[in-house]
């Protein structure tokens, strides 16, 4: 008699339960009413996970409006499986959809989603919980896959196995154990990058200059722990916005690559005609670069049809919405358009003549470098400098008059669909996904008010770009400096890394990843596992996809910015979720469950 059928599933936060919401959905044609065991396999709770878990600080935001979250299928998706609706987070919480909840009201949104998802099960399914750690995989390629787990000294038998671990630990980089070694000999404070809620924030004294690496969302989150956090709090409101401190702040002296943070949430409703995408980064370019023989290179294949994709999503909007700032017909600029060859002196030529303010006009490179070659002759000017800058982003951001920046964020998203199908060659070195969250996926505007508010109060500091970040061991401190203030250096006894770790898998903290990337999976140059971009099969070293194996989420090759999205933009996670649900429902109904060998094999 054959054994019960099981699925194993590493990961229960969100990315895993989007994958059982499409299973369920999916069970029904694909497997019948066949008995099926499936393994939850999660430290954290099943659907929130560890991000979104509901014991955190009701200070932290999601950086999203509660109308613009779902984690629900709907006719934009593209997939096989039936189509699943369910209410936004706004709509299940009964809150002004215009709001930015508070990680745990998502967190409670998405243990719902996932008790939801496993209410559809039939009874014929049984989930199992596991409250605990694995550590790794093993079993045949052509046999029953056995999952070990922390604590447990009998493995459990899964005929597949889904990785959906989300964002991960890491140990520690060259340079970042170099930096903590220092500050062990001298007494001084390390934080290496983490996700700012679990940091020991508590190790960084009151009242004492703090070196901030970093100026995206895990900055923000440090400092609203680090101001409101600690007792402080805001009067007034907009531009009048105080911050009074309550003593216990350190000062934050932040400073990045671009030296800017992310930019800010637009604050409008993208209303009207919306571009029609994809038009020159679609299926047909994609294929034509996948049919290529030999390497694709990003820069000289890819980047140039994600920029004319853009700039079209940019225009199109302008010339509809936005006429009288044009001085060109439509159809003529559209035509023009199309021939020019991207990022060509041509098709600046035709954009500088059909677009007289530069402001209207799109610039991805200036974007991306916003303060190259910027120099100013102190400190002071600098943060005078970065302050008018973040005003005019705030206002930018939320007037109407600038819709290409929303049409441009359509464009994005559109772009990342076509991106995932390229695989590996995705994102060299993780810059494009910086771009894309640092463009699309910034702070709500109030976080900004927020920060121009304790920049004036001299709480936060701002260093610039190009951060360089010295140790002095004569001195026993942490130094920093900025091309945009030469010769100006800021010292401090503590230095805060405010960013994510990286997901490669030859650093993570993961013992399961960890074990899979040293028997040989097949990774990226920057330590992704590579996945079959159909279903999600994990690639074997000699390219093959493993029958029992699959992988979904940021550690993989097949990264699809967040496990939930808006409603109505095509769901990219949700696409992925439901082929590999597909798959793996079909090797279950179709394949043999061979008896497993002997343990010591």
């Amino acid at each position: 008699m054959s054994p019960r059928r099981s699925l194993v599933i590493v990961g229960a936060g969100p990315r895993g339960t989007g994958f059982l919401e499409r299973l369920a959905a999916n069970l029904p044609e694909l497997y019948g009413d066949e008995p099926l065991d499936v393994h939850l396999v999660d430290p954290h709770p099943p659907g929130p996970g560890r991000i979104w878990r509901t014991a955190q600080s009701p200070l932290l935001w999601m950086n999203s409006q509660a109308e613009d979250v779902t984690m629900f299928t709907d006719e934009t998706v593209d997939l096989e499986g039936p189509v699943r609706p369910g209410p936004t987070l706004a709509e299940w919480a009964g809150i002004d959809g215009r709001t930015f909840p508070t990680r745990p009201q998502q967190g409670a949104y998405l243990r719902w989603v996932y008790e939801r998802a496993r209410a559809a099960l039939p009874a014929t399914v049984t989930i199992h919980e596991h409250r605990t750690t694995a550590l790794r995989v093993t079993g045949p390629r052509d046999g029953r896959q056995r999952v070990w787990l922390d604590g447990t000294a009998v493995p459990l038998l899964a005929d597949l196995v889904v990785l959906t671990v989300g964002h991960l630990d890491a140990e520690p980089d060259r340079e970042q154990r170099d930096l903590a070694g220092f500050a062990a000999r001298h007494g001084l404070v390390h934080l290496p990058p983490d996700f700012t809620a679990d940091a020991d924030l508590a190790a960084l004294p009151a009242g004492e200059p703090v070196l901030v690496r970093g100026f995206g969302l895990a900055f923000v989150d440090l400092m609203v722990l680090l101001t409101e956090g600690r007792g402080g709090r805001y009067e007034g409101e907009g531009d009048e916005l105080v911050y009074v401190p309550s003593g216990k702040e350190p000062m934050l002296h932040v400073g990045s690559r671009r030296g800017v943070p992310y930019h800010s949430k637009i604050g409008y409703v993208l209303d009207g005609e919306r571009p029609p995408l994809p038009r020159f980064f679609g299926t047909e370019q994609t294929d034509a670069l996948l049919g290529r023989a030999g390497p694709i290179d990003f820069g000289r294949d890819v980047w140039p049809l994600i920029d004319k994709e853009l700039g079209w999503a940019h225009y199109h909007r302008l010339f509809s919405a936005h006429p009288e700032r044009t001085t060109l017909a439509p159809d003529a600029f559209e035509r023009a358009y199309a021939q020019a060859p991207p990022r060509s002196a041509e098709l600046a030529a035709l954009v500088a003549a059909a677009v007289p303010d530069p402001a209207d006009r799109l610039d991805l490179d200036a974007l991306d470098r916003p303060l190259d070659g910027l120099r100013h002759d102190s400190a002071d000017a600098l943060q005078h400098g970065l302050r008018s800058y973040i005003t005019a982003d705030l206002a930018r951001r939320h007037d109407p008059a600038h819709s290409p920046d929303a049409a441009v964020f359509a464009g994005l998203l559109s772009v990342y669909g076509q991106l995932l199908r390229l695989g590996k060659r995705l994102d060299p070195g993780g810059w494009w996904h910086g771009f894309f969250s640092y463009l699309a996926s910034g702070p709500p505007g109030p976080r900004l008010r927020q920060l121009l508010a304790l920049s004036r109060a001299g709480v936060v500091r701002f260093l610039g770009p190009e951060v360089t970040v010295e140790t002095d061991e004569e001195r026993g401190v942490f130094r920093a400096a900025s091309t945009a203030v030469p010769g100006e250096w800021t010292e401090a006894r503590a230095l805060v890394e405010a960013r994510i770790p990286d997901p490669t898998l030859e650093l993570t903290g993961s013992p399961l990843l960890r074990a899979l990337y040293e028997e040989g999976t097949r990774t990226t140059t920057g330590g992704l596992l590579v996945v079959d971009p159909v279903d999600g099969r994990i690639l074997e070293r000699d390219g093959r996809p493993h029958p029992r194996r699959f992988a979904l989420g940021p550690h993989t090759t097949a990264r699809a910015g967040s496990a939930f999205t808006r409603p109505r933009t095509g769901g990219v996670a949700f696409g992925q979720n439901d082929a590999s649900a597909r798959a793996a429902l079909a090797l279950l109904r179709d394949r043999e469950c061979r008896l497993p060998a002997p343990l010591s094999a």
